[in-house]
């Protein structure tokens, strides 16, 4: 296996905490009558002799087939055995609605795949909702019963994965199916940096850009031209709100929208490597510099910037408000592009609404053409499962999706494709553009937080919008939970 080897025992400690709590409420209790002592003194004996030599074939027998299957996981992985006739159930734990694009997508691609590849095959979709999903999957560890494929969280959460040997190397699998070149290289090396790992352990779901996105409409009523660094993007925020307009919306409630204008601020004036420096111990949240950007949301959610409520608001309907003229600008990421683009979330048509990068706080230190990028949730595949029947499947989706999710729902996810531009829609274009001419790429706040770090970065910046922790708190609510963590 080609991997780091740094240690991780967090997965490891609350698999077994779980584990623990999962014996103590599924055990049985049986009992029978002896029909006298000295029957019950020889029975017992001859029986424990029995039951121990039964009990050691039993966990003989039990490890062998461990064994076996996680050496036929891996050989599959790396054999080239591929079965695209063979029968198998696979189930598939995601994050996303039956109905939703990405459940679309999910599951019109395996039914395809069923329909015009092999009929023997079948799969069930469980939901699981994002807050849910980590805990879920640890208890799924503890029972030592991973899905066949599952969605999980690039950076620590998945390098735990990786360190229990829970999950396929894709590297390999994707070597093995002829498949090795179906991912868009800035995907792959997203997926590598936040893994820090020398092959990939998990798939894209999505390559998405951040930034802001701003409603043309509005901006002209208001006389306002598109800022292009963050002191006119103030000065237009004052100038928005000086007549009645509501500057920006965000999710406030969904947590991680908010957070990512903390990045914004400082990746922009520290460096595209801020957060991760902070995350791995190079350097403190406590610092200046990660201060100031959250002091800059602090500020900016005083001075009414995202208007009343913010913490009652989630992302889709701060989306809403930007397509219906609500507020003037959004910070999302090119996932938005598909809401933009259907007529039925946006009348006005999607050529009214912009998109600009993240306005530049200082050239030298990052300049426009750099962008906060990320794969979104990512695919695992868990190695225990791992057949020649599952890669006959991963074989597929890979070669597939590329072209599916471009030409039906105008939305790249991180794979390669060779839809004709002109089926493309105005934003989808803008955002290829973007992609293409990128010079460089941040990962996002949480990026390369573990659990606890995450979740005080996430739960406090309510705390911030609600004025009730200033920058220089916020930071140190962060640092104390990474300290703890670590």
């Amino acid at each position: 296996m080609k991997r780091n080897s740094k240690v991780l025992s967090v997965l490891v400690a609350s698999a077994m905490t779980a584990g623990m709590l999962a014996g103590c409420g599924s055990s049985t209790a049986s009992s029978t009558a002896a029909s006298s002592a000295s029957a019950a003194s020889s029975a017992a004996s001859a029986s424990s002799t029995s039951s121990a030599d039964s009990a050691a074939e039993e966990t003989s027998a039990a490890s062998s087939s461990s064994a076996a299957e996680a050496v036929s996981a891996e050989s599959t992985a790396s054999s080239g055995a591929v079965d695209t006739s063979a029968s198998k159930s696979i189930k598939i734990l995601a994050i996303w609605a039956e109905d939703s694009t990405e459940g679309k997508i999910i599951n019109e691609l395996t039914q395809k795949y069923i329909d015009e590849v092999n009929p023997n095959f079948s799969y069930e979709y469980e939901y699981v909702a994002q807050t849910d999903l980590s805990t879920k999957i640890s208890t799924l560890v503890a029972s030592d019963d991973l899905p066949d494929v599952f969605v999980y969280s690039a950076g620590k959460p998945l390098q735990q994965l990786i360190e229990a040997d829970k999950v396929v190397d894709i590297s390999d699998a994707l070597d093995a199916t002829g498949e090795s070149d179906a991912l868009l290289p800035a995907a792959k090396s997203s997926l590598l940096s936040l893994s820090n790992t020398d092959d990939l352990y998990d798939l894209p779901f999505g390559l998405n850009i951040e930034g802001f996105w701003y409603n043309k409409s509005v901006f002209e009523k208001a006389g306002v031209d598109v800022p292009t660094t963050w002191d006119e993007l103030l000065d237009v925020c004052d100038k928005l709100k000086s007549q009645g307009i509501q500057p920006l919306a965000t999710g406030g409630a969904d947590k991680w929208p908010t957070t990512r204008l903390v990045n914004a601020y400082a990746y922009r004036s520290m460096g595209a490597d801020a957060v991760k420096k902070a995350s791995n111990g190079e350097a403190k949240f406590t610092d200046d510099g990660y201060v100031k950007a959250a002091q800059m949301v602090a500020d900016m959610a005083s001075k009414g910037y995202f208007g009343e409520g913010a913490t009652t608001v989630d992302n889709t309907t701060a989306e809403g408000m930007l397509l219906n003229g609500q507020c003037a600008m959004l910070y999302d990421g090119s996932w938005f592009s598909s809401s933009i683009a259907d007529p039925e979330t946006n009348p006005d048509g999607e050529d009214n609404i912009g998109f600009m990068g993240v306005p530049v706080v200082d050239e030298s230190v990052s300049p426009a053409t750099e962008y906060p990028t990320n794969c979104g949730n990512v695919f695992c595949l868990s190695k225990e499962k791992y057949d020649a029947a599952t890669a006959g499947w991963l074989q597929y989706f890979v070669s597939n999706i590329g072209n599916y999710a471009m030409e039906n729902y105008q939305s790249i996810r991180g794979y390669k494709y060779d839809t004709d531009d002109s089926q493309l829609g105005t934003t989808v274009k803008a955002i290829v553009d973007d992609i293409n001419s990128a010079t460089g790429a941040t990962a996002w706040w949480e990026a390369y937080m573990d659990d606890q770090t995450k979740a005080a970065a996430q739960d406090n910046i309510q705390n911030v919008l609600n004025g009730d922790m200033d920058g220089q708190q916020y930071c140190e609510s962060i640092q104390e939970a990474y300290d703890l963590a670590n």
